[in-house]
């Protein structure tokens, strides 16, 4: 009888454990579902809310601060304006002037100036396009299987180590289109 009871708490107890189990599996669901939600929550303020800083004194910059952080539809402004001088910005792989006319930001293009509306309207597509052509993960594969295909060269005569290896055949690849210099004075040259 002793054996029974302490058989019936026992399993008494374990089912207890399993609904205690089970509801906790529960609330960790629930808990991964609202992460998940928060996280994509974070996620969209943060493209709502990344801000271009500008360079304190700059008024050309800080104007085009005031632009970019303000700009209607940011996901169109996929290239970002990178500073590289007063008034001389990369926009993509494109170096432009910019000046501040009456409150008004304008990009030099050629001879003259577009507003910055219609900059961002006609070179956003190509540079977009520029941008993905030179992706850098597609530039390092391509080379990397060119250089594969070539011969290591050993200048010194000694042992090759890898980053030696890559170095000397990167310096062959650069002088394949000119085959004006030798091989070991353009490598030579090129350290």
């Amino acid at each position: 009888m002793d054996i029974e009871n302490k058989l019936y708490k026992a399993n008494k107890t374990s089912l207890e454990l399993i609904r205690l189990l089970k509801e906790a599996e529960s609330e960790n669901e629930q808990l991964q579902r609202e992460k998940e939600f928060f996280q994509r929550e974070v996620a969209d303020l943060k493209k709502r809310f990344e801000l271009y800083i500008p360079v304190k004194g700059d008024a050309i910059d800080m104007r085009l601060a005031e632009y970019i952080n303000n700009y209607p539809d940011r996901s169109r402004l996929k290239i970002m304006f990178q500073r590289e001088s007063e008034g001389v910005y990369l926009f993509g792989t494109k170096r432009v002037n910019i000046r501040v006319d009456n409150n008004n930001i304008n990009v030099r293009v050629g001879g003259g100036y577009l507003s910055i509306d219609e900059f961002i309207e006609q070179y956003t597509p190509s540079e977009v396009e520029r941008m993905l052509r030179m992706d850098p993960s597609k530039k390092f594969s391509d080379r990397a299987f060119m250089l594969s295909k070539l011969p290591p060269m050993n200048v010194t005569g000694g042992e090759l180590s890898p980053r030696s290896s890559m170095i000397q055949n990167q310096s062959i690849a650069s002088i394949i289109p000119n085959s004006g210099q030798s091989p070991i004075r353009k490598s030579m040259t090129k350290f």
